[in-house]
């Protein structure tokens, strides 16, 4: 299919905060004459599935946070990513639900609060400090910094006194991700894409078929559409709400790691998210014990002001995993006409802009990105 071919409809598979945003990107450029998004799950406010993982996620922006030895292609692509988040908010804005804002908080502290931690963490932010990447893609490498207790302090007068280390990253921060899949349902609405409600057995069913064009999104279900290496793991998060009379929460968003557990704390409008616990349990989304109990004694290990929020929610999603962390991103390189956007697994939100990006260039034949090169299809084998 060449850029000037009319493309009559566009199905998408998936109407979570990937498919989402993708659905959106293309109509509003008028690439096709139809948009449609496949999703059976309209049980979250406008009509947003709240069995996707991007329903349970605690909306971080942080490819520094989760910089680690050896994930080169993983930590580029979230740079990119993180460098369109203004632009992508900005044209979003007109469709954020009233008195709700997208963006939940600006920065990121990252904390270690034994000896081990704290050598884990300079290492990983030594490495992704000096990483190549952040001159490539312009994110500026003062932004990341190591903190003193004292400015610490300064900044989250909150948080215990505990931290071996401490380091400070002004990029990265938090979007509300029930606030961003409402926004983006109503932005797909705007632009006149359509919804049908079933679920895709194949990509041999009529409905998707007959589409010119196909956006592959489903998260975990992908593995079983296209015969991709996914595989969906578990998450356990908290949502808690402050009541009258507790300390105020974090002002920015929490990462660290407490006894070798990787611990967040994330602000919301009125209380705090926490997670994550992270199994490998197959289609299992029920709330443990030991789970709730591990992120909420960690959390008050960091914030020792917690035991008097309301737990409101807790609730587990599945993280649609690919053996290397990366997504799938781009065309099929055995059906051309598919497209795949998935496998993003605890990056999802993180890396919603670049691969709205990715799929538009792959679907008007313009290059792709050059960070999302590496998470192309054809390093799997099929089956």
């Amino acid at each position: 299919m060449t850029a000037s071919a009319p493309t009559r409809r566009i199905a998408v598979i998936g109407g979570s905060v990937i498919g989402l945003a993708c659905a959106w990107t293309i109509a509003r450029v008028g690439l096709a004459d139809e948009v449609v998004i496949h999703e059976p799950d309209d049980s979250g406010p406008d009509g947003v599935p709240t069995s996707g993982a991007a329903w349970v996620a605690g909306g971080m922006l942080a490819p520094f946070s989760e910089a680690w030895p050896g994930e080169e292609d993983v930590f580029a692509l979230g740079v990119a990513s993180l460098r369109l988040w203004n632009t992508f908010l900005a044209d979003l804005a007109p469709h954020t639900p009233p008195g709700r804002e997208i963006r939940s908080a600006t920065h990121t502290h990252m904390l270690a609060v034994d000896d081990a931690d704290a050598r884990d963490l300079e290492m990983a932010m030594s490495w992704a400090e000096g990483n190549d990447v952040v001159v490539v893609e312009g994110v500026k490498g003062s932004d990341l910094r190591r903190v003193t207790r004292r400015e610490l302090r300064a900044a989250e007068p909150s948080l215990a006194r505990v931290a071996r280390a401490a380091y400070r990253m002004d990029s990265e921060g938090a979007v509300d991700n029930r606030v961003l899949l409402a926004a983006l349902a109503r932005a797909c609405r705007a632009e006149g894409v359509t919804w049908v409600r079933g679920e895709v057995g194949s990509l041999d069913d009529d409905d998707i078929a007959g589409a010119d064009r196909i956006v592959l999104a489903a998260g975990a279900g992908s593995a079983a559409l296209a015969g991709l290496p996914i595989r969906p793991v578990k998450g356990e998060v908290l949502r808690l709400r402050a009541r009258p009379g507790c300390e105020d929460a974090p002002r920015g968003v929490v990462r660290a790691f407490v006894r070798g557990r990787p611990l967040y704390l994330v602000p919301r409008d009125g209380g705090l998210v926490v997670g994550a616990t992270q199994y490998e349990h197959g289609d299992d989304r029920q709330v443990t014990v030991a789970g709730v109990r591990d992120l909420l004694a960690d959390a008050e290990t960091i914030f020792p002001g917690i035991g008097e929020y309301e737990l409101a929610e807790m609730i587990a999603g599945l993280r649609p995993m690919t053996p290397d962390n990366l997504p799938i991103l781009g065309a099929d390189p055995d059906d051309p006409r598919v497209v795949f956007a998935t496998g993003h697994g605890r990056n999802g939100i993180a890396l919603t802009p670049i691969t709205a990006a990715t799929v538009l260039a792959e679907l008007q034949n313009r290059p792709i990105p050059d960070a999302a090169r590496a998470a192309g299809a054809g390093r799997f084998r099929r089956g």
